[in-house]
């Protein structure tokens, strides 16, 4: 029995070893590990919820802290970041008393809209509670509100109030993140999802890693290794995703390549992941590279980063 993660790293046998990781180790020897990258909702509320529809299998059920702990306190996740994905406005203040309720959850990220008139009121409101942590917006809202000054003055708003702002998009959506970066130096912001890049086994296309190093040129650009398993392409004759690491380390290299230790962050963007792999076999793969890497960049991607980033 190894009775300290130096010992478990210096088997060298880590990636076979991965998912037994937690009985390897003391309580009092693990890694707290923060997931930067959920959604909670509640179909049950009177006034429902906009999304997911109720025609989705996998989605529509009660998503809450209970159940995003039974999935993930047995691999050692205890604690998240939740994104907000409602556009109602109400909505964040739910999430807030959701997270009052709840220490599982460290920090919310909410759903406004910058660039409206109503929206340094909304953000002045929710930001004087400390778990409120930023918002999340989509790449055309980056891309568009570049050449818009009251966008540009709601997203300031952010920086003033030590708050940061995550990016959903696609591949292309890193170059436009860098632009924004140039703009507001001294905002935090965290792409989501790895841009959303296709993973097929294969090293990512050069226009990604282009973008991606433009972004990361800025000190206050992060990255969130999330979505990892819904972008990966199933092998030619096989339905289900590839679940052995290897498969992944072309694109995990090349991110951090690019990023290093210090600015990539640890995220499962469950329960939406449920459509491709369980968030064992999500997090085995994440874990299994990480780990291989050493115990610094490990508390860096499960912890530390995301106190740089969010809190």
């Amino acid at each position: 029995m190894l009775s300290t993660r130096r010992e478990f790293l210096q088997t060298g046998v880590v990636a076979a070893a991965a998912s037994t990781m937690l009985e390897m180790l003391s309580a009092d020897d693990r890694l707290p590990i923060v997931d930067c990258h959920t959604h909670f909702y509640d179909p049950t509320r009177p006034e429902g919820i906009p999304w997911p529809g109720k025609g989705d299998a996998v989605l529509y059920r009660t998503i809450l802290p209970k159940q995003f702990l039974e999935q993930a306190a047995p691999v050692g996740v205890t604690k998240t970041i939740v994104v907000e994905a409602s556009p109602r406005v109400e909505d964040n203040a739910w999430l807030l008393d959701l997270a009052a309720k709840n220490p599982s959850i460290i920090g919310v990220v909410g759903n406004l809209t910058p660039g409206r008139p109503e929206f340094a009121g909304h953000l002045k409101r929710f930001a004087a509670n400390k778990l409120y942590r930023g918002i999340r917006v989509n790449h055309g809202a980056v891309k568009t509100g570049l050449d818009q000054p009251e966008f540009l003055a709601d997203i300031k708003r952010l920086a003033e109030l030590g708050l940061e702002l995550d990016v959903n998009g696609g591949p292309d959506m890193p170059a436009d993140v860098a632009r924004l970066a140039e703009k507001l130096p001294d905002l935090r912001i965290v792409i989501n999802h790895l841009a959303n890049a296709d993973v097929d086994g294969t090293e990512p296309p050069g226009a990604w890693q282009d973008g991606m190093r433009a972004a990361a040129k800025h000190p206050g650009v992060f990255c969130k290794v999330s979505a990892l398993v819904e972008h990966a392409k199933p092998k030619s004759g096989e339905k289900k995703v590839p679940e052995e690491v290897d498969f992944y380390r072309p694109i995990l290299d090349a991110i951090w390549s690019i990023f290093g230790d210090d600015r990539l962050i640890y995220g499962s963007n469950w329960p939406v992941s449920d459509r491709s792999a369980s968030y064992k076999v999500l997090f085995s793969i994440v874990n299994q590279y990480v780990i291989a890497r050493g115990k610094t960049t490990a508390e860096k991607f499960f912890w530390k980063n995301a106190h740089a980033a969010y809190l």
